[in-house]
C-alpha cells in the first residue's frame, strides 16, 4: 500500500469516527433536540440569560419549514464544495500542464542548433520576420 493510500484510509477512518462516535456514545441524549445547530443553541442560551433581549436584525428570508431550511443549507454547502473542487482542479490542471510542457522542452545544449553555427543565419539573406529585406549575416567568431 502506498503512502497516499495509507493516508487516505486514515483520513476516511477519522471522518467515520467523527460521524459515528457521538451517536454511539449517546452524546446529546439528555437534550430535546440532540444535534441542533449552533444558532439554535445560542438563541436558547441568550433567552435564558436575558429574557428581554431583542435581536438587532431579522432574517431576510424565513423558510416555511425546517426541511426547506436544511435543504437550502445543504445546497449552499454543495455550491461551496463545487467552487472549491473547481478551484483545486484548475490549479492541479495548470500544474500538470506546466510539468508536461517542461518535460517536452529540449534540454539546453542537446538540440539541433548547438553546432558551431548556432544562432547564425547561414542559409538565406532575408529575415523571415521581414519579407523582402536583405540581412547581412555579420561577422563570425
Amino acid at each position: 500500500m502506498t503512502r497516499n493510500a495509507k493516508l487516505n484510509a486514515l483520513l476516511l477512518l477519522a471522518v467515520a469516527a467523527l460521524a459515528v462516535l457521538p451517536l454511539a456514545l449517546g452524546l446529546g441524549d439528555h437534550k430535546e433536540e440532540p444535534f441542533a445547530g449552533a444558532d439554535g443553541e445560542a438563541e436558547t442560551a441568550i433567552t435564558e440569560l436575558e429574557p428581554d433581549y431583542e435581536p438587532w436584525f431579522s432574517p431576510l428570508y424565513e423558510p416555511p419549514s425546517g426541511e426547506i431550511e436544511s435543504g437550502l443549507f445543504a445546497l449552499q454547502a454543495a455550491v461551496g464544495a463545487g467552487v472549491l473542487a473547481y478551484y483545486f482542479g484548475v490549479r492541479r490542471g495548470r500544474r500538470q500542464g506546466a510539468e508536461q510542457a517542461r518535460r517536452q522542452q529540449p534540454v539546453s545544449g542537446t538540440g539541433p542548433d548547438t553546432g558551431s553555427d548556432a544562432g547564425w543565419d547561414t542559409g538565406s539573406d532575408a529575415d523571415p520576420g521581414r519579407p523582402g529585406e536583405a540581412v547581412s549575416p555579420g561577422p563570425r567568431a
